[in-house]
């Protein structure tokens, strides 16, 4: 009878996977096969959730700023040529930050953008 050299590394891994899977629906939890499948699938979609993220934040931003511009009698488009021509160096996240948290700042920066 000879002992297998392999079956500490193979049961290392597949719990590593299973490990990952847990929580999904079904058999893809419990059987080594479909959990690697769908964690493979599941990674592709994390990947590309990162991606997204990034891309959602700075819509939200726009949006924010946008609404918070208007309100102040401008657009978005002017405001941001405004500040650039000003030289103003701030970015949509610290903009949108101000929208939300110091109105009295952001209207400030309007009027340097309107100039």
């Amino acid at each position: 009878m000879t002992k297998d050299k392999h079956s500490p590394t193979t049961r290392k891994r597949k719990k590593r996977v299973l490990k990952k899977v847990k929580g999904f629906w079904g058999d893809r939890s419990k059987q080594f096969q479909q959990a690697r499948r769908a964690l493979a699938h599941a990674m592709v979609y994390a990947y590309e959730g990162r991606k997204q993220k990034k891309r959602d934040f700075r819509r939200l931003w726009i949006t924010r700023i946008n609404i918070a511009c208007r309100a102040s009698g401008t657009t978005y488009s002017r405001f941001m040529k405004g500040l650039k021509k000003a030289n103003v160096e701030l970015d949509r996240k610290v903009l949108a930050d101000l929208v939300v948290k110091d109105e009295a700042a952001f209207k400030k920066l309007v009027e340097i953008a309107k100039q």
